[in-house]
């Protein structure tokens, strides 16, 4: 692990691009197949799930360090990261252990959820003994379940087609899903015909790029295919040898979640892939995005949520068709090819994506102003010609939301940050009011400036009233705009409401607390945006 730890030194040393990507080609050179193989999957967070509480460790540090517990929680408080934390409160032993591969700890942290408690102690405290250094840190990070390299998944592809001499298309096909190192090795995934023989994988999804007020005055609408943006999961449904596997763009195999999709094995072409919004639709229009999140993250999909929950994917392109990869194909021939197969198909599980027509950019933009209107977040800009790239690849596919909904709220409670940011109040909640009360409603930690954030922390520090652990609830004072995509009813909720991707648009430093939102407010905007 020891030339995996110097990588990591390396990258996290520097922010720049072409430095990490030749920092990881350098490492790729350097080390035995199975040792890359295991790194590989580390560095695209395909990590040991943790076997190991954090409560314990921390009382197992406190020990080790012969230090009260106190001390550890207040030291992981001010640091911030778990991790870090237990590599400087553990004592500097001298590391005369006998080095261990990535695939030993993979083996022992697997295995480890087996283990007894007695068991899990004595070999997290051997380690400790054993470790020291940025081998520490990195081993303190996978049993907390918290590694993250530095690299996007992104700079190693680029990385491994460099070294492998292959196309970062190719790669990215390749180490695609949730595949488990120590169940393949590195041949076998980097295998030239591991693309015909991994018949269950998607092709990586091709993303645009949020559009450019310059967009507009330099390009033709003729030369575009338009759609509504839909708020769904996007998705890969495939039909290979009667088999049929559904994939989200967050590369997690999603075929048993949606049941009603499985008759589509008797029904699509062999060698279909189809690229779309997988959305919960009833009654010929979509339902709200939150109906569908009932159904996510349950083990079980029962009868009951089938029905209250209906899913269809509504489809914008063919990837694949007769087992033929088609990705090169301008879009307008894909999108002919896939309207065939619906047609032939006349499935009420796949939908076409509707093309929408306009005379000009004025007609689109207006269309986009009013979206929720008919209920989709904007609009897809797709170019006629483009083939299906990889990745977010300027030039052929953007975005065009709508505005976000908006509310005036105050700050209410602050909480620090991780990481570089713990050591400032980063992550806040915010309320508005009800009557003489304020109810919260939101948490948002993103949207302030380096300075504003430094601003609020001095603040913060300065207005505290009570503390709750890492919690500081504050003087009501400062009103921040909160932007955010939809707004639906919860249960969980003390104000009712629930709103998607919030994050602080402004800091409205020309308001009182008194101007700030009412929660009768957040329900208007309920009952005409209910999503």
């Amino acid at each position: 692990m020891r030339k995996f730890a110097e990588l990591f030194d390396t990258l996290d040393s520097t922010t720049k691009t072409n430095v990490k990507v030749q920092a990881l080609v350098n490492y790729f050179k350097i080390v035995n197949k199975e040792e890359l193989l295991f790194s590989i999957a580390l560095l695209i967070g395909l990590k040991p799930k943790r076997a190991f509480k954090t409560t314990l460790l921390r009382e197992w540090c406190a020990e080790i360090a012969e230090i009260p517990l106190w001390l550890v929680e207040d030291s992981y408080y001010i640091v911030g990261d778990l991790a870090e934390t237990l590599a400087l409160l553990i004592p500097k032993h001298s590391n005369n252990s006998q080095e261990k591969t990535l695939k030993v700890y993979f083996n022992e942290l697997t295995e480890a959820h087996d283990w007894s408690l007695g068991q899990q102690k004595e070999y997290v405290l051997n380690n400790w003994k054993m470790l020291s250094g940025t081998d520490l840190f990195i081993f303190n990070k996978l049993i907390t379940g918290n590694l993250r390299v530095g690299v996007s998944k992104t700079l190693v592809v680029r990385a491994l087609a460099h070294f492998l001499q292959e196309e970062t298309s190719t790669i990215s096909h390749l180490i695609i899903g949730k595949w488990n190192p120590l169940e393949i090795t590195f041949d076998s995934l980097f295998n030239q015909n591991a693309i015909e023989s991994k018949e269950h994988l998607p092709y990586p999804f091709y993303l645009a790029y949020a559009v450019e007020e310059s967009f507009f005055e330099s390009e033709n609408i003729q030369d575009f295919i338009l759609e509504k943006k839909l708020d769904g999961i996007r998705g890969e449904i495939i039909l290979r040898n009667n088999q049929i596997y559904i994939w989200s763009r967050g590369e997690d195999l999603l075929t048993d979640k949606f049941p009603e999709f499985d008759p589509l094995k008797n029904l699509l072409p062999h060698g279909t892939v189809i690229d779309g919004e997988i959305i919960p639709w009833k009654d010929g229009e979509p339902l709200p995005f939150s109906t569908m999140q009932t159904r996510i993250g349950r083990k079980n999909v029962t009868k009951k949520y089938l029905e209250e929950a209906p899913l269809v994917m509504v489809c914008y392109d063919l990837l694949e068709e007769n087992g033929k990869d088609i990705r090169t194909y301008p879009l307008t021939e894909r999108r002919n090819k896939l309207i065939k197969i619906l047609e032939n198909l006349n499935s009420p599980l796949l939908l076409l994506s509707e093309e929408m027509q306009f005379s000009n950019w004025e007609e689109a933009r207006f269309f986009r102003d009013n979206a929720r209107d008919y209920q989709c977040e904007g609009l897809m800009i797709k170019r006629s010609n483009s083939p299906y790239e990889v990745g977010r690849k300027k030039g052929n596919w953007y975005k065009f939301k709508t505005q976000p909904l908006s509310i005036d709220a105050v700050l209410l409670y602050a909480q620090s940050g991780s990481g570089r940011r713990s050591n400032l109040f980063t992550d806040y909640t915010f309320a508005v009011w009800q009557d003489d009360q304020l109810v919260p409603f939101a948490k948002a930690y993103s949207g302030l400036t380096d300075v504003e954030i430094n601003k609020v922390d001095r603040w913060v520090k300065r207005n505290t009233l009570e503390k709750f652990g890492p919690v500081r609830s504050v003087k009501p004072e400062l009103v921040f705009e909160i932007a955010f995509e939809g707004i639906s009813e919860s249960t969980r909720h003390k104000s009712g409401v629930a709103v998607r991707f919030p994050r602080i648009a402004r800091w409205r430093e020309d308001k009182s607390v008194n101007e700030a939102n009412t929660l009768e407010d957040l329900n208007d905007l309920l009952a005409k945006y209910k999503n």
